[in-house]
C-alpha cells in the first residue's frame, strides 16, 4: 500500500511541477474558476495516478518484446508521450468510479496503438508506404469488433513483437465489450478511425507529393467538411480525441443518435483540428530541423494562422457548450489549449504573442 501511495504522489507531484511551471500557466489556471479549477485538481489526483499505473503495466509488456528495433519503439512511445495517455484521459473526471476505471483501461491501450504505431511510421527507416496501412489495422481491429484481427507485420517491419499489438487490440476489445452502449457509436468509431489511418498513410509518403496528395484528399470531403484548408482538415484527421469523446460518450446511462451526431460534430473536426493545430504550433522550429510536414506552417503567414485557430477555437467552444454537460467538455477545451499555449516550447521560440492571442480567443 506504501509504494502504490508513494507511486501516486510521486505521478501528482511531476505533473502538478509541469502544470505549474510558469507564472502566466498558474495565472490562466486561475481564470478557470472555482469549477475549473476544481475540475483540474480531480483530474490531477484522481485521473493522472490511474493513467500512470496503466500505463505502466503496458510498458512492462513492451519491455519483452524480443525484437531490439520493435521494443526500442514502443518503449519510446510510452516514455516520450505518457502525457498522451494522461491528458487523453481526461474525461473520467467526469465518470463514476467504475467507469472511469474502465475509460482509462480504454484510452491507455488505445492510445499506446496510435503512439507506437505513429514511431513506427515516423522513426523506422524502410517501412513501406503499404505497411503504414497495415499496421494501422490494429487500429480498425480494436475499435470494431466487427473484424478480423490480422497479421499487422506482413508488409513490415519485420521482427517479432511478442504478441505486443495484438495484445493492445485486445485490450481494448474486452474493455469496450463491456462499454454500455458501444454498439451504438461503433459506427461512429470506425469512421473518424478510418480518416486517421488514411492521413498517417498520405502524410508519411513521398515528401515531394504528400501536400498535393492530401489536398486532392481533402477535395474529396470538403462538401462534408467546408471551409477549411486542407491541412486544417487534415490535423482534424490526426487526433484520437474524438475516439475518447465517443467512447465517453458511450458510458452514459442513456444515449440516442442525435447525442452521438452532436458529440462527433462537436470534436470532428472542431476539437480534433484544435488538437493537432496547436501540436504542431509548439513543433514548428523542430519540424523545421527535421523538415517534416507541420500543418501550421501551411498557412500564409503567422498572423493568418493565429486567426484561423482563433476562429476555430471560438466555433469549437461553441460547439462544445451546446452538449450536454458542455462545461466539462468546454473545460477539457480550455485545458488543452492552456498545456499547449504555456508549454516551454513556446517562450523558447518567442511565440508568446501569438500564444496569447489564441488564448484570448477563450
Amino acid at each position: 500500500m506504501s509504494a502504490r501511495y508513494n507511486a501516486l504522489l510521486h505521478d501528482v507531484r511531476i505533473v502538478v511541477t509541469t502544470v505549474l511551471h510558469s507564472p502566466d500557466r498558474c495565472v490562466r489556471l486561475i481564470r478557470l474558476g472555482p469549477r475549473g479549477l476544481a475540475s483540474m485538481a480531480r483530474f490531477l489526483i484522481g485521473v493522472v495516478p490511474r493513467a500512470s499505473h496503466a500505463l505502466e503495466a503496458i510498458r512492462e509488456r513492451a519491455a519483452a518484446i524480443p525484437a531490439p528495433e520493435l521494443r526500442e519503439q514502443a518503449l519510446a512511445s510510452i516514455d516520450g508521450k505518457a502525457f498522451h495517455v494522461q491528458g487523453g484521459c481526461i474525461l473520467a473526471t467526469f465518470l463514476p468510479a467504475g467507469d472511469a476505471a474502465r475509460y482509462v483501461r480504454v484510452v491507455a491501450s488505445l492510445e499506446t496503438i496510435y503512439d507506437y504505431l505513429d514511431n513506427l511510421c515516423d522513426r523506422l527507416p524502410g517501412v513501406s508506404q503499404t505497411a503504414f496501412a497495415t499496421l494501422h489495422g490494429a487500429l480498425l481491429d480494436a475499435l470494431d469488433d466487427r473484424r478480423t484481427p490480422g497479421a499487422y507485420y506482413r508488409d513490415g517491419p519485420h521482427g517479432d513483437d511478442g504478441g505486443y499489438l495484438a495484445s493492445l487490440v485486445a485490450d481494448v476489445r474486452r474493455e469496450l465489450a463491456m462499454v454500455p452502449h458501444y454498439a451504438a457509436v461503433r459506427e461512429a468509431l470506425a469512421q473518424i478511425a478510418g480518416y486517421y489511418v488514411q492521413l498517417q498513410t498520405l502524410k508519411h509518403g513521398d515528401a515531394a507529393v504528400r501536400e498535393d496528395v492530401c489536398s486532392a484528399w481533402y477535395a474529396e470531403h470538403a462538401e462534408a467538411f467546408p471551409g477549411l484548408y486542407w491541412w486544417e482538415f487534415a490535423a482534424a484527421c490526426g487526433s484520437s480525441l474524438p475516439v475518447f469523446a465517443l467512447i465517453y460518450l458511450a458510458l452514459q446511462p442513456r444515449i440516442d443518435a442525435r447525442a452521438i451526431d452532436s458529440t462527433v460534430a462537436a470534436y470532428f473536426p472542431n476539437v480534433s483540428a484544435v488538437h493537432i493545430l496547436l501540436d504542431y504550433f509548439i513543433d514548428q522550429a523542430e519540424d523545421r530541423e527535421h523538415r517534416e510536414l507541420n500543418f501550421v506552417a501551411c498557412y500564409p503567414s503567422s498572423a493568418v494562422a493565429v486567426e484561423r485557430v482563433g476562429r476555430l477555437v471560438r466555433a469549437t467552444s461553441e460547439r462544445l457548450r451546446a452538449l450536454a454537460h458542455g462545461e466539462w467538455h468546454e473545460f477539457v477545451l480550455r485545458a488543452m489549449c492552456l498545456f499547449y499555449l504555456t508549454h516551454p516550447k513556446v517562450y523558447e521560440q518567442r511565440l508568446d504573442r501569438e500564444s496569447a492571442a489564441v488564448l484570448a480567443a477563450l
